[in-house]
């Protein structure tokens, strides 16, 4: 058998090696990018006009756009994430029929993101296609609130996996205590099994949005792929990955290789403070999970 030492050994080795991918990444990411930092500075973030032809290089838009997708994505979520988790971790759990769920759930969160998009190109854009005339606006189908509802049935699976299993952790007793009281079965949920289990519920939700802020292939297929400022959610729009995906093999000019490396910086670096807070909240709750 492997002594406690060798273990941690091993265990030392393993951190150390992520902690170095991590860095290497991060550095490998920053060089690449001190072309577009030297030249343009932090006017590149707040830039409003794309256009790599004549050198105008502004990243807003596609913060714009990232944050729009997956903020919306996350509101269209939450209700059926927390429902769901709800419905296999406490009313059906153990259940022949709480299995079958957990394993469409799984299948859900396999398949492969341009399938997603296909399907919206084909289905979701028809509909928002319909919503656009009716409002009088270009019937692209194509837009910002398409990929938003992509999204938001690409993040669900993993907003539940996290959220069902802590659900499934509420101590029974202290749910045996309220309904012994006279407590109904929404008001266990509501006074006992969410304030418990809030804190795996959000890092749950914080994950599925950490998933929809770096989606690139289903976004880019149903987004519009325009570089300008979304006027609203029914307009095309672009992400900072769909931007990336769609010029990195065609950039030439070294500036324009080094505006979107910066780009991968940047969403990077959202991703890295977006895990350490969640980290750092849940840590505060010190809810055990």
């Amino acid at each position: 058998m492997i002594s406690e030492k060798i273990y941690k050994k091993v265990l030392g080795i393993g951190g150390a090696l992520i902690v170095g991918l991590l860095f290497s990444i991060f550095i490998t990411l920053l060089i690449n990018s001190l072309p577009t930092i030297k030249k343009l500075g932090f006017k590149f973030l707040y830039g409003k006009t794309w256009d790599p032809v004549f050198g105008n290089f502004g990243a807003l838009p596609f913060i714009i756009g990232t944050i729009l997708t997956s903020v919306i994505a996350l509101i269209i979520s939450i209700p059926f994430s927390l429902s769901v988790s709800l419905f296999v971790g406490e009313y059906y759990r153990d259940t022949l029929m709480s299995k079958i769920l957990e394993t469409f759930i799984e299948i859900l969160a396999v398949i492969p993101s341009v399938i997603f998009g296909l399907w919206g190109l084909f289905y979701l854009a028809p509909i928002v296609r319909t919503l656009q005339l009716k409002l009088s606006l270009p019937p692209t189908g194509v837009s910002i609130f398409t990929a938003s509802l992509i999204l938001s049935i690409m993040i669900i699976p993993y907003a539940i996996s996290v959220s069902k299993e802590v659900i499934k952790l509420v101590p029974i007793d202290l749910k045996e205590a309220a309904f012994s009281f006279g407590a109904t079965h929404y008001e266990v949920i509501k006074k006992i099994i969410l304030p418990y289990a809030k804190s795996g519920v959000f890092a749950g939700i914080l994950l599925s949005f950490g998933r929809a802020i770096g989606e690139t292939m289903a976004v880019t297929m149903v987004i519009g792929n325009s570089n300008y400022i979304p006027k609203n959610i029914l307009t095309p729009g672009n992400t900072i990955a769909s931007i990336i995906a769609n010029e990195f093999l065609e950039a030439v000019e070294t500036i324009h290789i080094s505006t979107l490396i910066e780009l991968a910086l940047i969403l990077f670096l959202i991703s890295f403070f977006l895990n350490f807070i969640a980290n750092f909240i849940i840590k505060k709750q010190k809810v055990s999970l």
